[in-house]
């Protein structure tokens, strides 16, 4: 037995290196196959083993990337640029390639001059606050909204001591950097309600280290909820200050809330904080039917308006549940690309919904129907949202209601 057992090991001991060996020899091959640029794709062939590619490959590797202007790293933006790539980009018939822009105003302007700029995410009163202060004329026939987005929220992190936006009156609040549409959104607000503060230009994530030392005494952040900056912000001294939806502000403005769920470090649980919002959109440059960058652009949108779905599924952002592709903007023309996949696949769903929302309206008491454009189309999407909620809630109790696989095939007879 014991001859047995040493002839074993002495087996092993032999066999191992060559087999060792052979494995090895076997992995370096599959892995090197595996590796091969050629194989991987048409980008990588081009440049591991052309060299010098041709002017085929060149023209086949930008014909149909499409650039998204972002935002800046930490914001709402950015990470719907992610999403859009991880979705739509498959190499070959579409590439979306995401830029981490500046912020809303910078956008616009990117949008308008920057060669090679596509489409760009922009927060809708930041066109408005430009045409109204007098810095530009007409922008908007030169721009098209693709889709609105989602609303962003405004948050106001200051000292507890600072219980309301009216207590910032003559106080040094950060705005972030003149690129992006918080300042814009900021001045705009703090201009209706007669406050004002001694305002300065500071990038976020330096704004708060300056902030918990007391060397301002607000930060103003303009994204959508919940903002991983925000989230971030964890100091017992620090609270999310209200901001109340005062007559001045309906105009431009939605209602909206913060909670405890968005941001638990800074809002105690089963409280909520009052503020306002602000649409962002999808905007593109109103290029010509017929033009390569209106076939860009085209493209991008078909895929985008049939993949909505995925993007309101985790993983993700949850204000992909937001967008309503058939919202509309006031003041803005939709990019015709976008209209017409519109009226092609929604018109009928669509008029069926808007029929039942009138109806709605119909039963509402008189002198509550609203009047201004913003207020129907805010009250419109309330009532698609509920729409969807309810169907979503309905979805559920279906699933809920029929019997687990597993339970079903304990209870089938047997197969014969």
């Amino acid at each position: 037995m014991n001859v047995n057992i040493y002839g074993q090991k002495l087996a092993v001991l032999i066999l191992a290196p060559i087999l060792a060996l052979t494995v090895q020899s076997w992995s370096a091959s599959a892995q090197g196959a595996n590796q091969d640029p050629a194989e991987v794709s048409e980008s990588l062939r081009a440049i591991f083993k052309l060299g010098d590619p041709s002017e085929a490959t060149k023209a086949r590797i930008n014909a149909n990337t499409v650039t998204v202007m972002s935002g800046t790293i930490g914001g709402t933006y950015v990470q719907f640029g992610a999403d859009l790539a991880s979705v739509l980009d498959d190499g070959d018939e579409i590439r979306v390639l995401p830029i981490i822009g500046r912020g809303s105003v910078q956008s616009l302007a990117d949008i308008l001059f920057l060669k090679g700029v596509d489409i760009g995410i922009v927060r809708s009163d930041t066109l408005d606050y430009l045409e109204r202060k007098g810095y530009t004329k007409n922008v908007k026939k030169q721009l098209a909204y693709i889709t609105k987005l989602y609303n962003e929220e405004m948050h106001v992190i200051a000292p507890k001591a600072i219980r309301s936006i009216s207590d910032l009156n003559g106080k040094i609040v950060s705005v972030d950097l003149p690129n992006g549409g918080t300042f814009v959104t900021a001045m705009t607000v703090f201009e209706r309600l007669g406050i004002k503060p001694k305002l300065v230009f500071i990038e976020q994530r330096l704004a708060y280290e300056k902030l918990r030392n007391g060397e301002i005494d607000a930060l103003v952040a303009v994204q959508g909820k919940p903002s991983k900056f925000i989230a971030q912000v964890k100091d017992e001294n620090l609270h999310l200050v209200p901001v109340d939806y005062a007559p001045a502000l309906q105009g431009d403005y939605l209602p909206s809330t913060l909670n405890a769920a968005d941001y638990p470090s800074l809002i105690p649980s089963g409280s909520t904080v009052d503020t306002i919002a602000v649409p962002a959109i999808l905007a593109a440059y109103n290029w010509a039917p017929g033009t390569d960058r209106y076939r860009k652009v085209d493209l991008f949108v078909n895929r985008l308006f049939e993949h909505i779905g995925t993007f309101q599924r985790p993983p993700f952002h949850p204000k992909w549940q937001e967008v309503t592709l058939t919202s509309d903007l006031p003041g803005w023309a939709r990019f015709p690309a976008a209209q017409h996949w519109l009226d092609s696949h929604l018109s009928t769903a669509q008029s069926g919904t808007r029929q039942n929302f009138d109806r709605f309206l119909a039963t509402q008491k008189s002198g509550t129907t609203p009047t201004s454009d913003l207020k129907k189309q805010a009250l419109f999407e309330n009532f698609l949202r509920w729409e969807s909620a309810r169907r979503r809630a309905q979805a559920r109790a279906a699933a809920a209601a029929r019997p687990h696989p597993a339970q079903t095939k304990a209870e089938s007879p047997p197969s014969q």
